[in-house]
């Protein structure tokens, strides 16, 4: 009997990937390509839904092919995507409203300002697990049907349809599915966290027709079978990108987290079956959710900017010509030389929650050289793990004991022995370093039974790297009382209207 393999689409923020993985959890071949990123206006970030489905469609013969397969050995394909990135489209024809509009848009501030005055902003904060900030969905839908004209009658009439990018993925794959999974819906401010479905009074609060939403599912069961790109194959999962990760790290358990480092950084740590209050800017998300079973809960900190600081450095800046170049540069000083940046390009997501906010440079002398710019871009993403994990320790009533990493940014040792000194704990790498994508992978092969249960899937995660803390604790305070106030700095620089 020939080899069986899992297929996964990692749909992420700046390019998709096909990944096929064997029974070990290990890659046996990866297709990726990029797809363009808009900027209409300062602030504004869009995709062309068409372009990233159409890569799909190339992908998905070449990632077989690469890895020496027929589509009759595919056992399962999975989801895992770019979460709050939202779009609509045409029921009939299924050609896109316009652009998907990115989760890091800020276009919705001063709709999200407006908001918040309403009555009944509490309650849906309450019942979502989620603030009213630009990053999530609703607002972003919001805004859609408002500047599109006929667009709000055509949704009511059910003409049009709407999702995050798993639900237009699927959608295509199958001709015609339109369904969610309960990880994506959470992050819509839609979803009623409790109950793991759509609430009427947040529909009401945003005036979203029912009739353009998805169905919503458990994260790990049925979603229907392709007939486009993998045809015939079962799609037994999907996931938001952020909830795969902590998957493919095998945090089953209460009180494991995980942090990956991408164009944006977060770190989740699974609090099980109970959902904990969001407090000190956390939020109260779905981890994951097997069919029949009760839903996993976690608590996350999304952190903006961390690896797309890097890219600015070296696109916007020219400082470097490839993005591992800075650890190079970084390596060259000892220290910052008191300077400090804070990126908050599109705001201060966790634990601030500061969508006024802007990046700013501090500290800056004469005697600042490249090299002390370097570290401080790599020291932003260390102490905006700090911050995170402050308020994750606070408000779960547990301690981190190490923190998993994954993510393009993990290659970068410097970055992760920085990140052990401010935490005070072992930073740990798996040897599995495609974690969002194998997460996808391991919950679509459950689905169909090619793996058979979470212990089989534990016995696969074997350890690459491990940094230990090696820092002085007053140097540590000092530096991160520093950092707290180049932080204070960003506030208020966008004043609404």
């Amino acid at each position: 009997m020939s080899e069986r393999y899992v297929v996964a689409i990692d749909q992420g923020t700046t390019s998709t990937r096909c990944i096929v993985f064997d029974r070990r959890g290990q890659l046996v071949s990866l297709a990726q390509q990029e797809h363009k990123q808009h900027f209409p206006k300062p602030g504004w970030v869009e995709h062309d839904a068409m372009e990233i489905w159409r890569n799909v469609e190339r992908l998905a013969p070449l990632a077989l092919r690469r890895a020496g397969a027929g589509i009759e050995q595919v056992a399962a394909l999975g989801i895992a995507n770019q979460r709050e990135t939202t779009v609509i489209w045409d029921r009939r024809t299924g050609v896109p409203i316009g652009r998907a509009i990115i989760w890091q848009d800020t276009r919705t501030d001063a709709l999200v300002h407006e908001l918040a005055e309403r009555p009944g902003a509490k309650e849906l904060e309450d019942r979502s697990g989620l603030p009213l900030a630009t990053y999530f969905s609703g607002p972003r839908l919001r805004w859609m049907l408002d500047h599109t004209p006929g667009l709000q009658a055509r949704a009511e009439r059910g003409e049009v349809l709407c999702g995050t990018m798993e639900t237009w993925l699927i959608w295509n794959l199958t001709r015609g599915a339109h369904v969610t999974d309960v990880t994506n819906a959470s992050r819509t401010m839609l979803l009623d966290v409790r109950t793991l479905d759509w609430s009427a009074d947040a529909l009401d609060f945003f005036g979203i027709p029912r009739a353009m939403l998805p169905e919503v599912r458990a994260s790990i069961g049925a979603f229907g079978t392709a007939c486009e790109a993998f045809p015939g194959v079962r799609i037994g999962a999907a996931l938001g990108d952020q909830q795969a990760a902590l998957f493919g790290q095998t945090c089953f358990t209460p009180g494991e987290a995980k942090c990956t480092y991408g164009t944006g950084s977060f770190l989740l740590l699974n609090t099980g079956t109970e959902l904990v209050q969001p407090a000190h800017g956390l939020l109260s998300t779905v981890a994951y959710q097997v069919a029949g079973s009760p839903a996993c809960y976690a608590l996350e900190g999304s952190i903006a900017i961390t690896g797309s600081l890097v890219q600015w450095f070296r696109d916007q800046l020219g400082l470097i010509s490839s993005a591992p170049e800075i650890e190079t540069l970084a390596r060259t000083v000892t220290d910052n030389g008191g300077c400090y940046i804070v990126p908050a390009f599109s705001g201060l997501y966790a634990p601030h929650w500061r969508s006024e906010a802007r990046g700013v440079i501090v500290g800056l002398t004469s005697y600042i050289t490249k090299g002390h710019l370097a570290r401080a871009v790599l020291e932003a993403s260390a102490w905006q793990t700090r911050e995170v994990v402050d308020a994750m320790n606070a408000t779960s009533g547990l301690t981190l004991k190490n923190l998993k990493v994954d993510g393009g940014m993990t290659s970068d040792n410097l970055l992760m022995q920085m990140i052990a000194d401010v935490l005070d704990v072992p930073v740990v790498r798996p040897l599995a370093v495609e974690t969002v994508s194998l997460g996808a992978a391991y919950a679509a092969g459950l689905a169909v039974g090619y793996w058979p249960d979470l212990d089989g899937l534990r016995q696969n995660w074997h350890i690459a790297g491990q940094w230990l803390p090696a820092m002085d604790p007053s140097l540590r305070d000092t530096e991160y009382a520093n950092w707290r106030r180049a932080v204070e700095r960003t506030f208020d620089w966008i004043q609404p209207g």
